[in-house]
């Protein structure tokens, strides 16, 4: 199988290509530093599966990247790569349209078990997180009741542009890294708000930081 890594240290691409490359059944095609190079990789090489940190400035983070090339790349299973075990990071990356979600200090072994597992086209969770969340993510209740956390019904565009907001992006630069209109924008800004009961920008970052979403 082909592989893309993505990662912003390159001694992490360095020493995760060795550990894959020695593999009979894979070979890493490509690295990226970001994650625009990340969806320009995807888009040159097509690989089975992208290894992608979720965390990766200055550039694109891994999590918006991650919802653009599975909406760019249907054939391209995604594994995201990080430090966090949060169970709400689980729920997130997951709605991006990640495959699999494991940790930076997981064994050789599992990394390489997680890889061949969505490359058969099954999903892989972290054995540090609860099976219970899980659960809730891959049978979702079909009664219609939200979840007590507003943070997990946002949109996936929705999901993109609350860190960029946070973050101090003007509207105008949100749209041009998404690729959208202001107004759109706008219009998302004004439902993230609602959803969350947010009333300035201060909560919204307060909110941000709360959930830990400025270390995207």
């Amino acid at each position: 199988m082909k592989l893309v890594i993505a990662d912003d240290h390159a001694v992490v691409r360095t020493g995760f290509s060795m550990i894959l490359n020695y593999q009979e059944d894979m070979e890493v095609v490509a690295t990226a530093a970001d994650g625009i190079e990340a969806y320009q990789m995807v888009a040159k090489h097509e690989p089975d599966v992208l290894i992608m940190d979720l965390s990766m400035p200055p550039g694109e983070s891994g999590l918006i990247a991650t919802g653009k090339i599975s909406d760019d790349f249907k054939n391209t299973k995604i594994l995201i790569l990080t430090m966090f075990d949060d169970e709400e990071y689980l729920f997130y990356v997951l709605r991006s349209g990640a495959k699999g979600y494991i940790l930076k200090n997981a064994p050789d072994e599992e990394l390489i078990n997680a890889v061949r597992t969505i490359h058969r086209g099954n999903m892989y969770i972290d054995s540090k997180v609860t099976s219970s969340l899980v659960n809730e993510l891959v049978n979702p209740k079909q009664d219609g009741v939200h979840h007590s956390d507003p943070f997990k019904i946002l949109s996936q565009r929705e999901l993109e542009i609350l860190p960029l907001i946070a973050k101090g992006f003007g509207n105008k630069e949100i749209a041009e890294k998404l690729f959208v209109s202001v107004k759109t924008i706008e219009a998302h800004k004004a439902r993230i708000m609602d959803k969350l009961d947010l009333k300035s920008r201060p909560e919204l970052v307060e909110y941000a930081m709360k959930k830990k979403l400025l270390d995207f």
